[in-house]
């Protein structure tokens, strides 16, 4: 950095009854060196030990300064508020309790923001699942390392980004536009403050460094805000804070309006609906919620989604309360999404959702092999193979000529597939294809074992399928019979092989391996700690 006296970053931790995590957030944000001047941290008033930890840390590092709230907001957006009025350096960065700063991410932000001059920088995030360590990155694509956006409104799809921790700010540019979070139990003020930065059409730089890790413990006694989705108020929460968001975007630029509308139906419709589960009552609470938010749309918005998007919305708004296939809706806002027999077909063989609900699935017949929501079941086979069926999809498939099947398998923990043996698929009476895949599960956990996978094994189990045009098509299982049964397997490697196939949230097959006396009793211990941690009071 050219100037004598370099610009440099205060570092925002909100914290709240999270003392076993916080030190390690705030060494994260100590050990960023001299990009760093200050480490704020506001304690939330909070009832367990954080507040000791942190003032004995500060006792000890002279950057770490600790506001201590005599009442609790109720929300994040309250304390970052108070660690923006309490910072003294010309950046800010934000970070909550439970996450972390690789190291070098505010230098490198800073250098960015220096460079380009820019009020805003933007490095990359991962989401990263514990105590798996398997990262996901966030918002994969809507980025190009070392571009600068001159106007948020050159890039619309820039409101998929609604983090507020991956990112450096101006602090002169926050006040001169008063930008702060919303007070109090507002959840997902996240949503609003990236709005209300958008809208101010700041210069952007980008960088592709790491700089942000979000910890995703989602078996954790206290789930985070955004994963505490048991009822229906966190939808509600969420669609006054996308209200908000996306009115704020459209009063200063009608495209990042119109493109905040159509992520909410892209992406947050989507998960939450992926997510409804079985209660009636909370279903049709959702359902009345859903609705009544999508009156406030215009027409043109729902013409700007993709096709699956618009597909869901004209379900949701075809009947007043859940159809009786509402499982179904779910498996289909699933990721792969999956349309699950039977199909009907109206007027002049128009596929439609259903015969009770003729809505039209407009765009089928151009969607390429690769997007189509296909349903493949996986049933047993014997011991050592699964038998799958390729259901048809209107027609799609059969015009491709399906060719041949391939098992995949994919670590949780991340990396790369292991793909079995293609075989080929042969016609079945139903107008679908099968196949009788080999299932070698201690070949698998031999393979797992080479590629570092220790105790307990965890993979997606999808599929791979080849057509005769060239075209292909990946998704996930539908586990079907038995599949799903716990079996111990005698390996002449291992003594003995647990097996324990599941089904997922989304309704796909995946499968846990426990290899040996030592990795059975971690799966069962594992079982143990989820169970008693759902038993944990919330």
């Amino acid at each position: 950095m050219s100037s004598a006296k370099p610009p440099t970053v205060s570092v925002v931790v909100i914290a709240y009854n999270d003392a076993g995590l916080v030190g390690e957030a705030v060494t994260s944000a100590l050990a960023q060196g001299p990009a760093v001047a200050e480490v704020i941290a506001v304690n939330d008033a909070s009832s367990d030990g954080t507040a000791g930890v942190l003032d004995e840390l500060a006792a000890v590092h002279p950057r770490l300064k600790v506001v201590h709230r005599t009442e609790n907001s109720g929300g994040c957006g309250t304390p970052r508020n108070d660690g923006i009025a309490a910072a003294s350096s010309p950046y800010v960065l934000f970070l909550d309790s439970d996450d972390v700063l690789p190291p070098g991410a505010a230098e490198a932000l800073l250098r960015a923001a220096e460079e380009h001059r820019a009020p805003v920088t933007v490095g990359a995030c991962v989401r990263r699942e514990l105590p798996l360590h398997h990262d996901v990155p966030w918002v994969p694509g809507l980025y190009t390392p070392g571009e600068v956006v001159e106007r948020p409104a050159d890039r619309p799809e820039l409101v998929r980004d609604t983090l507020c921790v991956n990112k450096l700010y101006e602090r002169s540019f926050l006040e001169k536009h008063e930008i702060r979070f919303p007070d109090g139990r507002f959840v997902y003020e996240d949503f609003v403050f990236t709005a209300r930065v958008l809208a101010a059409a700041p210069r952007i730089a980008v960088i592709g460094d790491l700089v942000y890790v979000w910890h995703v413990r989602r078996d954790a006694a206290q789930v985070s805000i955004s994963l505490d989705r048991k009822d229906v108020g966190n939808w509600r929460a969420r669609i006054e804070a996308h209200r908000t968001a996306s009115r704020t975007l459209a009063a200063a630029s009608p495209e990042l309006g119109r493109a905040c509308q159509v992520k909410f139906l892209e992406y947050d419709l989507r998960m939450y609906l992926r997510e409804l589960g079985k209660d009636p009552e909370y279903q049709a609470a959702w359902w009345t919620l859903t609705r009544a938010y999508l009156d406030t749309f215009d027409e043109a918005v729902f013409e700007a989604a993709a096709p699956r998007a618009r597909w869901i919305v004209r379900v949701l708004r075809a009947t007043a309360t859940p159809p009786a296939d509402v499982e179904r809706l779910t498996r289909f806002a699933a990721e792969p999404p999956r349309l699950l027999p039977p199909y009907a077909t109206g007027a002049e063989g128009v596929p439609v959702w259903s015969e009770e609900l003729p809505v039209e699935l407009d765009a089928l017949r151009e969607m390429p092999i690769a997007e189509l929501p296909v349903t493949i079941d996986a049933e047993p086979a014997g011991n050592a193979a699964v038998r799958l069926h390729l259901h048809d999809l209107y027609g799609r498939l059969a015009g491709a000529g399906p060719l041949t099947a391939q098992l995949r398998f994919l670590p949780r923990s991340g990396g790369d597939p292991v793909l079995a043996q293609p075989v080929t698929l042969s016609p079945d009476e139903g107008g679908g294809w099968t196949a009788v895949l080999p299932f070698r599960l201690a070949d698998l956990a031999a393979t797992g074992r080479r590629l570092g996978l220790r105790r307990l094994q965890a993979w997606h189990v999808g599929v791979v399928v080849e057509c005769a045009d060239g075209s292909s098509l990946s998704t996930s299982l539908r586990p079907r019979g038995s599949l799903l049964r716990r079996r111990a397997l005698p390996s002449s490697r291992y003594g003995v092989l647990l097996t324990q196939p599941y089904r997922t949230g989304s309704g796909s097959l995946a499968l846990r391996l426990a290899p040996g006396a030592a990795g059975a009793l971690y799966l069962v211990r594992n079982r143990l700690d989820r169970a008693t941690a759902g038993r944990a009071p919330r």
